[in-house]
């Protein structure tokens, strides 16, 4: 189906909206540093939550988990706990309040409260600055390769091609629409800051709500008429040692050769690294990036809590409908994608070939004008959060400190431009989606727990225990995936992890504590749990009134109870556009019953401050 008139008006008006957004709050967004990065701390917890869940309702990630669920079936529900999707659990029960206690800008300048302003504090306040544009560069990427592959279906090649002056090479063809895209988003994120970026996204949320109801429709009433061939094991998200009961020969033979290259088949294998690694990287608290600037940008801790929380109800369930519909399209209608891209079957292309043959018109210019928002959204947000650390921990810490607003305005569009053209040579190297996720939530990642972990829960880790354990996971980060190509980025993951915690407790055990008014101050201020025994007593010394965090027990069955509902609501969808009435019924229940003991042990308890 070809884009018609309706379809690029559609569009259009989407598109100019959102410049309208910007231009309109651009005059808010020059108030001041904090007006421009966190909203003024002035935005309602609800549309913070809406927006952070726009951010993850992105292009790249929804193509990736369509393509998961139609190899995997039910037991692609566990697969994105690599990312792992329930750190949103471990934020709301109690890592959102610990971080917005803070009252900083990034977390690069939370270091500081967290060590002090000695040589060690900068060194590591240096290292989180150099993690955060690497992961935020990587995002970037990540979202413009997706994007690219998108638009290929919708805009031939050969189509465009007599237009341009010279040669492009049917490999790089997703990059250049990439970088034509990007060029739209870099407008209203750099103009109008945080407080545009939220607004923007709520027009987003709203169209991509529309958009998954119809798709989870189109295909429900697909599957009333038509019968679903998939193997055996499609329909459990149970799995046993290996997936033997998902065997795609005689039905789609190429599949099996997908799972067997995204390294999956060993699945409890699989599943307990995950969680292993998830459990570790969400007691790490969030990566610095657009989830991280959306809880310092909360009024208070309570609200940030509360938007983390909301960010699963609001994204699950949505997001899912829109994934199971397409996903049933694809396997019901196979024959009529067309998947081949540069001689080999491309899955990634899954979702814009299903757009692409099933939409109708006018829809089709929805769904698009969707998808690009979802873009959008993902990248602004992040690229806010590559600004914030560029000019609030580089610029305005180091080079001019007393920079008026005016400079920081020009700082913040000089470095918003900087950062885009730096992620599309990133994109231009990245092979595809898939490949720069792993990477970013293995490796990447592996470098940055052990440092991020100890901070929170032991008193004796120190600037230098944080700065080394952090250099010796992204050096090997970023040289593993060369030296080990052929080997899946979570396997190498412990490595990562043992080689980052060698740096992190030489560097702590060779050099002094940190300084014990700056400890005394953190633990007053945030009152985490964990080991903090020797500076608890101190703080409870001169302030008999102060009472410590005892909720360890509660906090870790509220993420139990609340990782089960999140999965849940990703489950619910599903099983609603499979049109299967028992396991609804048994996904609901779970879900209401989970909800109700979440409002008891963790709403109904959140602290005031």
């Amino acid at each position: 189906m070809k884009l018609t008139a309706l379809d690029f008006s559609i569009i259009f008006v989407y598109l100019l909206s959102t410049v309208i957004v910007g231009l309109i709050l651009k005059r808010k967004a020059q108030r001041s540093k904090s007006s421009y990065l966190l909203g003024g701390n002035e935005l309602p917890w609800y549309l913070l939550g809406l927006s952070n869940a726009s951010g993850m309702f992105d292009i790249s990630g929804t193509m990736w988990l369509v393509t998961l669920l139609f190899v995997y079936g039910l037991k692609s529900i566990w697969i994105p706990w690599l990312w792992p999707v329930f750190n949103q659990v471990f934020l709301m029960v109690f890592l959102s309040i610990w971080l917005r206690r803070s009252n900083v800008t990034t977390g690069a300048e939370w270091i500081l409260t967290r060590f002090g302003k000695k040589r060690d504090s900068r060194l590591s306040h240096s290292i989180v600055v150099v993690f955060a544009l690497i992961s935020c560069l990587g995002f970037l990427a990540y979202g413009f390769v997706g994007l690219g592959k998108f638009m290929m279906i919708f805009l031939p090649w050969e189509l465009i091609a007599p237009w341009f002056p010279f040669e492009v090479p049917a490999a790089y063809v997703p990059h250049l629409y990439g970088i034509t895209f990007t060029l739209f988003a870099v407008f209203y994120a750099v103009i109008g800051g945080m407080s545009s970026i939220v607004w923007a996204d709520l027009i987003q949320y709203s169209i991509m709500t529309v958009s998954a109801l119809l798709i989870g429709i189109i295909a429900m009433k697909a599957l009333a008429v038509e019968t679903l061939n998939v193997p055996e094991g499609w329909m459990s998200p149970f799995f046993g040692w290996k997936l033997d009961d998902l065997d795609w020969r005689g039905i789609i033979d190429e599949v099996n050769a997908k799972i067997a290259d995204d390294g999956y088949s060993l699945f409890t294998i699989f599943f307990w690294m995950m969680v292993f690694k998830g459990i570790l990287v969400s007691l790490a608290g969030p990566a610095p990036n657009y989830d991280m600037q959306k809880i310092l940008s909360a009024k208070s801790p309570k609200d940030a809590a509360k938007m983390s929380g909301f960010v699963s109800v609001v994204l699950m369930p949505v997001r899912y409908f829109m994934i199971a519909g397409f996903a049933i399209l694809a396997l019901l209608y196979y024959d009529q994608l067309h998947l081949l891209v540069a001689g080999k079957i491309d899955f990634e292309q899954i979702l814009p070939a299903a757009i692409h043959q099933f939409l109708p018109v006018g829809f089709l210019g929805l769904m698009l004008a969707g998808l690009l928002a979802a873009f959008n959204s993902t990248f602004a947000g992040t690229l806010n959060a590559a600004q914030a650390y560029m000019v609030n921990d580089i610029y305005l810490r180091y080079l001019n400190p007393g920079a008026s607003n005016r400079k920081i305005k020009n700082a913040n569009y000089l470095t918003g431009i900087a950062v885009v053209m730096v992620s599309i040579v990133f994109g231009i190297f990245a092979s595809d989606v898939n490949s720069v996720l792993q990477w970013i939530v293995s490796a990447l990642w592996g470098s940055y727990v052990v440092s991020n972990v100890l901070k929170w829960y032991w008193w004796r880790f120190n600037g230098y225990g944080y700065f080394w354990g952090m250099v010796a996971g992204i050096v090997p980060a970023l040289i593993f995936p060369y030296l080990f190509s052929e080997t899946l980025d979570l396997y190498y993951f412990p490595c990562i992890l043992l080689i980052s915690l060698a740096g992190a407790l030489a560097g702590t055990f060779l050099s002094k504590p940190t300084d014990e008014q700056v400890l005394k101050e953190f633990y007053r201020t945030v009152n985490p749990w964990g080991f903090w025994k020797p500076v608890r007593e101190k703080v409870m010394a001169e302030d008999p009134a102060f009472i410590p965090n005892s909720n360890f027990k509660t906090d870790l069955f509220n993420v139990l109870v609340g990782t089960i509902a999140q999965t849940a609501l990703v489950a619910l969808p599903i099983y609603i556009v499979l049109r299967q009435g028992v396991p609804v019924g048994i996904t609901l229940l779970v879900t209401i019953i989970s909800g109700l003991i979440l409002k008891k042990t963790w709403w109904d308890k959140l602290p005031e401050r």
